[in-house]
């Protein structure tokens, strides 16, 4: 029977590694598939707190978003590559299940992780997953472990060889917690909106018996690339709506929106991230530049915020206070830069953030957000250095379609409710 009770959160990754399991299975032509898209504090979603406020939420998801942006900058100021679990709290949940008989999880939708893991028994040290069941692979008839002389193993930099020939991995984070456990096989299915079940027979994890860190991960697009013509899109819904948005992989996510417009991922170090360039940000007749230049922007999912260099911050500031025309009031909690009182009839302008070959529009739901008796703008200075994250406040109610074949990220105005 599926468990719909279960908390352990896996990340549903969308990355651009592509490993192919030695159990070949037969490639399918390109297809298309939907999944359902909630924010993880929606009414919506399993795991919605209605004793929080919206402004408690904001505070929260915004200071997850710093949290994750550090962990951002520690992984590429750092030299040797090492994988990274960020905070879920900012994060748009769909569901998949894995195994035979299939058990059920939600997942995280998370473009700025790689590694692929879960958590199963037997396990010498686990982490507390709220009563769900970890995953047994006696369980399912189609798990698999790989040797420690198969190619996935070396591929995947099997660490060491247990007596049983197993492959073991042994993963260190970046704030140093880590997981260690037997690289695996198993089947991996969605219910797509259409209500038909997409099976994948063959899907690369970790099965993590030893797990000092608060959650597993888990990859998709990375593993069935090839059977979704390496392209997928999102569609993130307001905050608070109570509809959901879409997850669409393959032909299904093309887009067709007469004012989609597209722009280069940029390729650099570490390549778990997607990067575009950011060439300026406008309102109305002004413009503020970036003192960076290539690859100057990290898109991702997970992070709440917008997050821009210092200086680019300092002027986009001063354009929208210049644009507002009115007098600014100090948030109490430090955690937005600019912010007005509620009860002041603002006018939010647009602002335009021109990609490389992409004018992306930004509307004030993209922009500003309401912090109790307080509006204040979801975009804030990174104080580190010059590195900005176009976060998915910034992403709301667009169509974002990632096509890592020919390496562009395009995006379409759209409402996401009622796609």
């Amino acid at each position: 029977m599926v468990n719909h009770q279960l908390f352990l959160l896996l990340t549903l990754i969308l990355s651009i590694l592509v490993f192919q399991s030695e159990s070949r299975v037969k490639a399918k032509a390109p297809f298309g598939f939907s999944l359902e898209l909630i924010h993880r504090d929606s009414p919506l979603s399993p795991f919605y707190n209605a004793s929080l406020n919206s402004s408690e939420i904001l505070t929260k998801n915004a200071i997850h978003s710093m949290e994750r942006f550090k962990h951002f900058q520690s992984l590429i100021n750092q030299k040797v590559v090492q994988s990274i679990v960020f905070p879920t709290e900012n994060s748009y949940l769909t569901k998949l299940s894995f195994g035979t008989p299939p058990v059920e999880y939600f997942a995280i939708v998370d473009t700025g992780s790689d590694l692929t893991w879960i958590q199963c028994v037997p396990c010498t040290k686990c982490y507390n997953s709220q009563g769900s069941s970890l995953f047994d692979p006696q369980a399912s008839s189609t798990y698999k472990a790989f040797s420690c002389d198969s190619q996935t193993c070396r591929a995947f930099g099997g660490e060491q060889c247990l007596k049983t020939n197993d492959c073991q991995y042994h993963v260190t984070y970046g704030d140093m917690s880590s997981t260690i456990g037997i690289l695996s096989s198993d089947t991996l299915s969605f219910d797509s909106i259409n209500g038909q079940k997409t099976t994948f027979s063959t899907s690369i994890f970790g099965c993590g018996r030893n797990n000092q860190v608060q959650l597993g991960n888990l990859g998709i697009a990375g593993i069935i690339g090839p059977h979704i013509d390496h392209r997928f899109s999102y569609c993130f819904v307001p905050r608070f709506a109570k509809a959901s948005g879409k997850l669409i992989f393959g032909q299904e996510s093309i887009i067709s929106h007469p004012k989609a417009v597209s722009t280069p991922l940029v390729s650099k170090y570490p390549q778990t991230f997607y990067y575009l360039t950011l060439n300026g940000v406008s309102i109305g007749d002004k413009t503020a530049h970036p003192s960076s230049s290539q690859g100057n922007v990290l898109i991702d999912s997970g992070v709440t915020l917008t997050l821009l260099e210092p200086d680019l911050y300092s002027r986009v500031e001063a354009m929208v206070k210049e644009a507002i025309g009115k007098e600014p009031v100090q948030d109490p909690s430090g955690t937005f830069k600019l912010c007005y009182g509620a009860d002041t009839n603002i006018n939010v302008p647009e602002m335009v953030f021109h990609f490389s070959g992409a004018d992306v529009r930004l509307q004030p739901v993209n922009t500003f957000m309401v912090n109790g008796d307080l509006v204040c703008m979801v975009i804030v200075p990174n104080s580190v250095n010059p590195f900005s994250v176009f976060g998915n406040y910034a992403q709301i109610n667009f169509q974002v379609e990632y096509d890592l074949q020919k390496r562009v990220v395009s995006f379409a105005p759209t409402d996401c409710t009622q796609i």
